[in-house]
């Protein structure tokens, strides 16, 4: 029974992951598909540029909450079935998974940043705020969003030995972060190539 629940559970979490929320609000509420404009990523950057400033911060914080709900319910639920606590970091990779490669938009999804974010932010406070001090910091050198992201997520596998994360976490931590990355192979080209496009207001 125990798993049973634990994969329903995880397949719960890669559903409510795969929510193309920067889809759905662009449907919506402004008549677009984001798809078809900008970088055609579903994800809160693209979702910013091509709805403004409004909708890509609702996608960011919608994106952010996935990582976030699907843990608390995994936690809540492993709790009272005697399940192992650990189910939470197969429930944060699953959403994560379900975000970049969403059942419901034809497993074309986002980057993992905002799943990253908030799957930080439930598992590890000390995580979240070095991610977030090294992607502003980075930020503010750079111009560049995606180099931002991706040093964030380096930094936070750094240090993620030393901050209580148990091994099962740090391996997650590890595939999240390895993710984030492939997903951003296009970016690291632009990047090199420096025909990525910059920020205008830091």
């Amino acid at each position: 029974m125990k798993i049973v629940i634990s994969l329903l559970l995880i397949i719960m979490s890669y559903l409510y992951g795969s929510i193309p929320f920067a889809l759905v609000i662009g449907k919506l509420f402004y008549n677009t598909d984001v798809r078809n404009q900008g970088s055609g990523n579903l994800g809160g950057t693209n979702a910013g540029r091509v709805l403004g400033k409004k909708a890509g911060i609702s996608v960011i914080l919608l994106d952010a909450s996935k990582c976030c709900i699907s843990i608390l319910i995994a936690k809540t639920i492993s709790h009272y079935m005697g399940i192992n606590q650990d189910i939470i970091y197969l429930c944060a990779f699953a959403c994560v998974i379900g975000h970049c490669y969403p059942i419901f938009a034809q497993f074309k999804g986002g980057k993992a940043v905002s799943v990253a974010i908030g799957y930080t932010l439930v598992t590890n406070i000390y995580a979240f705020f070095v991610a977030i001090v090294i992607f502003l910091i980075t930020l503010k050198i750079s111009k560049y969003v995606s180099l931002s992201s991706i040093l964030a997520s380096l930094a936070i596998l750094i240090v993620s030995p030393f901050i209580g994360y148990p091994m099962i976490g740090i391996i997650t931590n590890v595939c999240i972060v390895m993710l984030l990355i492939y997903k951003h192979k296009e970016n690291i080209k632009r990047i090199k190539s420096k025909t990525e496009s910059q920020i205008t207001w830091m």
